[in-house]
């Protein structure tokens, strides 16, 4: 996996590079968001049911997500010839650490265990951690992540991109908005920011993301993901780009540092079974 055994990152954001078992003719789940949530709650179950039991119902934003299984079913089936990837993050300190112990033990989530989602076997064949060998994977801390946006000697940019990789959207009055307003993006990531990061950043950051940011440049397309009970919620994938037209050194820092985030806490509602996969990209 290649992260030093004594680190204790805050952050962790690790991709597993999964092959199919044989298995029955099964057709591939249309989302696989659940499946990789139940994964991720029994393996913590193993060792604290009550944990597990508190990630699953517990108030205020989930320390983690996961993704579904990504790689495509053009023929919605699991081809046992191919790979698939799958990810999970966390972002509360001692949560991190449990799942990357998790993910160097064979017997759980490492390299040879053998999982299981949605009643089909897998493989791990690799877990990264690294950036430089996974765009989606890393591994950070909260007071270096603010300091390097915070402190940097050159002046943050007056435009910042996100890229979302599965349907995101965000709670609004008991509604689900699929629409990127610079308020719900940054208040989301905000909030998860405030509820684990040792130092909060001031409220007053949402005022300047509603007030000063603009979306200037998308390519976004709507995305139905399916729920139980035949219930679909839709969000929006592709990528945003905000512009301020208020530039302010130290507020673009603060939303810097937020979008860099973006990778580890995710965006928006459902972001525990697979919705809101983001990460800051460099604009085109």
């Amino acid at each position: 996996m290649r992260l030093e055994e004594d680190a204790m990152p805050d952050l962790i954001a690790l991709v597993f590079t999964l092959r199919p078992q044989p298995q029955p003719d099964l057709p591939a789940p249309a989302w696989w968001g659940r499946a990789a949530q139940a994964l991720f709650l029994e393996q913590i179950a193993r060792d604290d049911p009550d944990l597990a039991a508190h990630l699953h119902d517990g108030e205020g934003p989930h320390p983690y997500t996961v993704s579904t299984l990504m790689g495509g079913f053009p023929d919605q089936r699991v081809d046992p010839e191919r790979t698939y990837t799958l990810r999970f993050t966390a972002f509360e300190r001692s949560l991190a650490l449990r799942l990357m112990e998790m993910a160097r033990d064979p017997a759980r989530l490492g390299v040879g265990a053998l999982i299981e989602l949605d009643r089909r076997p897998f493989v791990v064949e690799a877990v990264s951690a690294q950036l430089d060998h996974q765009t989606w994977a890393g591994a950070d801390d909260y007071d270096m992540l603010a300091a390097r946006a915070l402190t940097a000697s050159q002046p943050p940019p007056r435009r910042i991109a996100l890229h979302w990789a599965s349907p995101t959207a965000f709670r609004q009055q008991g509604r689900d908005v699929p629409l990127p307003l610079p308020e719900l993006v940054f208040g989301s990531l905000l909030d998860r920011w405030n509820a684990y990061a040792p130092a909060a950043f001031p409220a007053e950051t949402r005022r300047y993301a509603a007030e000063c940011l603009a979306v200037t440049r998308y390519d976004l397309h709507t995305r139905p993901v399916p729920m139980r009970d035949g219930i679909q919620r839709v969000g929006a994938v592709g990528t945003v780009t905000f512009s301020t037209f208020n530039y302010d050194r130290y507020w673009m820092s603060v939303l810097g540092a937020l979008a860099q985030f973006s990778r580890y806490a995710g965006l928006g509602a459902g972001c525990s079974h697979g919705m809101g996969q983001c990460r800051m990209v460099e604009e085109e």
